[in-house]
């Protein structure tokens, strides 16, 4: 573009050589073409310590000092400039087509020219190292682009009038942070995610407001604790929820300024006890005030003693009422956490249950109940057990019954300890739960039969279920996920000792007794709490190996057949086993079908026989998983894992490779181009997608400290630093014993996610297809029916049509031949009446002139009667004209 050119342009419609001024444009300083905008605010978002449970036993956790701002680059702006030079194409000269042009000051443009402006796809470059690539529309950074500073930061995502707004993500080059989310002129605004760390351990998530944390979002620390609630300003405000992982606290309630404000309740879990199922925990419900117990309050202490009263700075200060732990009860006043006066501990029952009746522990699901018999006996087992082996009874008679129940109680009772002892032991196989609270689901109950050799008695898993669980529905009756209390856990066993031995004790008094002390001396004593199989053989596999419960559950469902006896439940036979894995080609010349057998025998599904293994006999869903993880063992070697290794490797650098191709390529190589800046990140890891909008999470990250984070305490940084040779050398040595297990899981999770998984995805979308087709061929065939029938009706129609059409017609004919009859008839009765008329004319009154022929009639009539006929007619005629 000409100077001259550019002042008529300038004159014709306003065009500006540079990018048109929004209204939050800045001039760019000739200095750098950056402005910051700080994180103070973030800064601010500190880790709320978990408040002490007792001032005068837990140390006080101090705030951490606030850290330094953090920059956050904003849009640098296309200043008012003068072309220096230009390259490229020209119509009518105007800028048009491709073109290359450099500024005054080292600002350089490559790209698409429409009419003398900047429009279409395009590159422009800031003197300081600032790029940005995408979309122009007359001068103007629109729809999609991406912005590179100097320092590496990154933005990819929607752009308006050049400035991030609607959806993006933003990298910076200097610090491992990245936010991924919606944006607004250039802020944060709307939904998002930020980062703080490489490790992606602290991030936020939720609602923005200008680059403020404001409304609803959950906040997770690099220490691990989580905050789940309403924001204001940066700052926790308004309803919420945290959790201390690190010091085993739990907060929900209201929040003001960043602080405990209001009304809520705090946890403090303690260790569970051995033995236990449940944990134990000091709970407070009540009013806060700047982080601090103040107000009215109950404190419920994990022993059973509460408190119900005045706080004043986390202490006991006012009037209130002190419950122990044996009942009694003490009301009066508190000073400084102690009470005024000593209690007596009198006279206060009655209002200490009431207490408890009205207290909030049953909002923590620890409240107790009493259960009593109907006759108002104290039942042997004490209150948590209750046998119901009512069932079993009605195989005796009326007068041994009552013995028999005793009797077996205080079987149960002599070896209650290694029942409770197995019962906790295989509950927690497995467990995750952060609190330690764990259950005995059917998957693991199955474990303990199994270990226990309960299969070897002729009886397999599954007939065990409908043995214990006959009563329930058919489609839950082999349900893994179903949780056993401790009391049928022991049920179930005393209903198996009696199924199993009843036999050999027939003519035994009492039986059930004899029954359940020769299946814990032959069964659970010997072999309980000695765990077998692969799924429970390392806890880091074991909760690997979970993560694909629920698809491996969905698998067996759908290949699950309905028994044709009663109760009707539905299982996986052995063949179907090994027909799933011969239709999803998993079969190979390492996993054969006699190594699936071998399999089946291993896992005890099946038992050793002389002639061949039965496949008919049932999988209950514990065998069903162990055979697919001892599948993937057998199908995966180490050859397939390194080719998939080297196949996505080849994927990384062929994408590099595009990567690298595509930036050079993107600059020209013109005298008047200045030299570009290196791409940001160049150096580090490639991202799997060749988009940051498209992949969102795929930047690579700059190695560094987050310093928003400020949750991380002072002895855990210490933790991080320590470090000793003697350490290194431990866990080099619990490294070299979990290779097994990493190369396992390497395993399961090439077998699982590579091979079963797609195939049993593609089998359901091929059934789901075939019943689309076959819909379809129905409904098609309902339609071709229903148009026969259609066409049937309109062709009867049509031959009714023209049947009455023809009989129309005939009655038309027949009509027109009886008018034709009936004209000739009065034609010739007219012409007979005419002759008639005529004739009596001629009798009445002759004319002068006839009556000089009169004479001569006679005679003519006469020659007429003598004449012959020819000679009549002819007369006739000429008597007629």
């Amino acid at each position: 573009m000409i100077k001259g050119k550019k002042k008529d342009a300038k004159k014709k419609d306003g065009k500006k050589a540079a990018v048109e001024n929004s209204e939050d444009s800045l001039d760019t300083p000739a200095g750098s073409s950056l402005t910051t905008l700080d994180f103070q605010s973030d800064s601010l978002s500190t880790e709320t310590p978990a408040i002490p449970e007792a001032p005068d036993k837990e140390p006080e956790v101090e705030e951490p000092p606030a850290q330094p701002v953090l920059p956050i680059h904003e849009e640098p702006v296309l200043a008012q400039v003068i072309i220096k030079s230009y390259e490229g194409e020209q119509v009518d000269e105007f800028y048009e087509g491709e073109g290359f042009i450099c500024f005054e000051g080292g600002n350089t443009y490559k790209g698409l020219f429409s009419e003398g402006r900047m429009n279409g796809e395009g590159i422009y470059s800031w003197a300081d190292g600032v790029k940005y690539e995408g979309t122009f529309v007359k001068n103007v950074p629109m729809h999609n682009g991406r912005y590179t500073w100097s320092d590496g930061s990154v933005y990819e995502g929607s752009i308006q009038d050049g400035l991030r707004h609607g959806y993006g993500v933003f990298r910076s080059g200097t610090h491992p942070i990245s936010y991924i989310g919606y944006w607004c002129n250039g802020k944060r605004h709307g939904k998002g995610k930020i980062y703080y760390d490489e490790e992606e351990t602290s991030w936020y998530k939720g609602d923005w407001v200008n680059n403020v944390r404001e409304g609803w979002g959950i906040r997770r620390y690099r220490s691990g604790n989580i905050y789940n609630g309403q924001w204001k300003k940066n700052l926790r405000h308004g309803h919420g929820r945290m959790i201390w992982v690190t010091d085993n606290q739990e907060y929900e309630g209201q929040w003001e300024c960043g602080m405990q404000h209001g009304s809520g309740m705090h946890t403090w879990f303690l260790k569970r006890m051995e033995m236990s199922k449940y944990s134990l925990r000091n709970a407070y419900a009540g009013d806060f005030v700047k982080g601090e117990r103040h107000g009215h309050g109950t404190f419920l202490y994990a022993d059973g003693a509460v408190y119900k009263g005045e706080w004043v700075h986390n202490k006991k200060h006012g009037k209130g009422i002190f419950v122990f732990k044996d009942g009694n009860a003490f009301e009066g006043e508190f000073i400084n956490d102690h009470p005024v006066e000593c209690p007596s501990r009198q006279g206060s029952a009655v209002k200490a249950r009431n207490l408890r009746a009205t207290s909030p522990r049953s909002n923590l699901g620890t409240e107790r109940t009493a259960v009593t018999k109907d006759l108002g006996e104290f039942p042997v087992l004490g209150s948590d057990i209750d046998l119901d082996v009512s069932s079993l009874l009605s195989f005796f008679p009326r007068e041994d019954r009552e013995d028999e129940m005793q009797q077996v109680q205080l079987a149960v009772l002599r070896h209650i300890s290694e029942l409770r002892k197995a019962y906790y032991f295989y509950s927690a196989l497995g467990c995750a739960s952060p609190d330690g609270v764990c259950s005995l689901t059917m998957l693991k109950f199955w474990r303990f039969l199994k270990d226990c050799n309960f299969h070897l008695s002729s009886v397999t898993l599954a007939e065990i279920d409908r043995l214990l669980r006959g009563d329930e529905p058919p489609k839950n009756i082999h349900d893994p996920r179903h949780i056993l209390l401790f009391r049928t856990f022991v049920s179930y066993l005393v209903h198996l000792a009696f199924h199993i031995y009843h036999k050999e004790y027939k003519d035994e008094v009492p039986n059930l007794k004899k029954c359940f002390l020769e299946m814990m001396f032959r069964n659970v004593l010997p072999s309980a709490c000695c765990v077998q199989g692969i799924l429970y053989s390392d806890k880091e596999f074991s909760s690997f190996a979970m993560s694909y419960f629920e698809k491996c559950w969905d698998i067996y469902k759908d290949f699950s057949r309905p028994c044709p006896r009663p109760p009707f439940d539905s299982t996986v036979k052995l063949r179907q086993f090994l027909w799933m894995l011969d239709d999803y080609k998993l079969l190979s010349e390492q996993l054969t079908a006699a190594r699936v057998l071998g399999i089946f025998v291993k896992i005890g599904a099946s038992l050793p026989a002389i002639h061949g293994v039965n496949l008919e006999l049932e999988m209950v869903f514990l065998e069903f998983f162990e055979a697919l993880l001892e599948c993937a063992l057998v199908y995966v070697t180490e050859d397939m894992i390194l080719e998939k290794e080297a196949e996505d490797n080849q994927k990384r650098s062929s994408f590099e490779i595009k990567e690298c191709s595509k930036d050079t390529s993107a600059v020209s190589p013109t005298e008047h181009s200045p030299p570009q800046p290196p791409r940001p990140c160049e150096d580090t890891k490639p991202a799997h997608q060749p988009s940051l909008l498209e992949t969102l999470l795929s930047f690579p990250i700059t190695p560094g400290e987050s310093k928003d984070d400020v949750s991380l305490p002072n002895k855990d940084v210490k933790e991080e630093q320590d470090s000793c040779p003697e350490k290194e050398l431990i866990d080099e040595a619990k490294e070299e014993q979990k290779e097994p297990f990493s190369f396992w899981m390497c395993q399961v999770e090439t077998f699982l996610t590579t091979k079963l998984f797609p195939a049993f995805e593609h089998d359901i979308m091929l059934r789901d297809k075939i019943e689309e087709i076959k819909k379809e061929n129905d409904e098609l065939a309902e339609l071709r029916k229903s148009q026969a029938e259609e066409l049937e009706r309109l062709i009867a129609e049509k031959e009714e049509e023209e049947e009455a059409k023809r009989q129309e017609a005939a009655e038309l004919q027949e009509s027109i031949k009886h008018r034709e009859r009936a004209s000739s008839s009065w034609e010739k009765l007219l012409s007979w009446r005419g002759l008639q008329l005529r004739k009596e004319a001629s009798k009445t009154e002759p004319s002068p002139k006839k009556r000089g022929s009169q004479a001569a009639k006679p005679a003519g009539e006469e020659a007429e009667k003598a004449a012959p006929i020819g000679t009549k007619a002819t007369a006739d005629k000429k008597k007629k004209k």
